[in-house]
């Protein structure tokens, strides 16, 4: 059973947040503006001691906190259950993330996909917060994406909305997805993948930043697949704004020129408008959408079941 949330009297409440990734584990406490306090953070473990870490790292802050909001990696199911993830989290699949953190920690609880909780940060208190409706897109060692509207992440049935790293690149190159499939977009415009390109063409191994220092053109190759796929989901949502996140955008104009132009070259008029920004909340984003999306529950009196 869910727990009730905490309210102090006279106090704005704040929510504990989590972002569980496959290398760092970080909580803090997030207020309804977006300020983030109290940041601790410590490396992820392997497989089982996942939840104990997360729990030893948050509970010096449980008392300050009226709800929780977790972010993982991983596919979150309505239950907040994790009903898929990948080798990074060896034997996350199948956790009961809320169950346990409503049991260990007393708190409410609200837990969804690490992207989902970077774009809710971008959506209410980033680049986005002016948008009705923004598309946020993390490109890093995968591709992974939100869809908000009035600052809500849109999960879809299964937990699964937003995912535009597994939409089909168009290409018949036959390179195989990090999910199985072949050619979605993220097994060739994630960082891995540009590094692979890169090998591949030339036979060196390089780090991607080396690669866009020398700005070769398997950047512009896959920036423009990239754009054209943007493209796509532009055209079906029409976006007020897309929101540009993670490792890989850091190679600035030498991946972004190349995918703005592809992607305004295949969005129809109303969608070709909408900006193309940078990210504005860094590496903290997931801990801020984690808590912010907490926090909405508690002003809207829900409870803390996904949505």
């Amino acid at each position: 059973m869910t727990p009730p949330p905490r309210r102090a009297a006279g106090m704005t409440p704040l929510a504990l947040a989590v972002d569980i990734g496959g290398t760092k584990i970080a909580a803090g406490l997030v207020a309804a503006d977006g300020t983030l306090a109290e940041h601790r953070r410590t490396a992820t473990p392997a497989g089982p001691e996942i939840l104990e870490t997360v729990f030893e790292l948050a509970r010096p802050l449980v008392e300050r906190a009226a709800v929780c909001g977790i972010g993982t990696a991983g596919t979150v199911d309505p239950q907040g259950r994790i009903a898929s993830a990948t080798d990074l989290l060896t034997g996350w699949a199948g956790t009961d993330v809320k169950g346990a953190a409503e049991r260990t920690l007393a708190l409410p609880t609200v837990v969804l996909n690490d992207c989902h909780a970077a774009g809710a940060a971008e959506a209410r208190a980033g680049a986005a917060r002016d948008a009705r409706t923004a598309l946020v897109v993390a490109i890093g060692t995968g591709i992974g994406g939100a869809v908000c509207v009035e600052g809500r992440v849109r999960t879809g049935v299964s937990g699964t909305a937003g995912s535009i790293g597994h939409l089909p690149a168009p290409t018949t190159a036959g390179v195989r997805c990090s999910c199985g499939a072949l050619d979605h977009i993220e097994a060739h415009a994630s960082g891995p993948a540009i590094e692979r390109a890169y090998r591949e063409r030339t036979g060196q191994t390089l780090p991607l930043a080396e690669i866009g220092r020398l700005g070769s053109h398997v950047i512009t190759d896959a920036a423009t697949l990239l754009g054209r796929v943007l493209a796509g989901a532009a055209n079906l949502i029409d976006p007020d704004a897309i929101v540009i996140a993670g490792g890989v955008s850091m190679l600035g104009p030498a991946l972004l020129r190349p995918m703005e132009a592809a992607y305004r070259a295949e969005t129809l008029p109303g969608p070709s408008a909408a900006p193309i920004l940078p990210a504005a909340l860094g590496a903290d984003a997931g801990l801020v959408g984690a808590g912010l999306e907490a926090l909405s529950h508690l002003e809207n009196g829900a409870s803390c079941a996904a949505f």
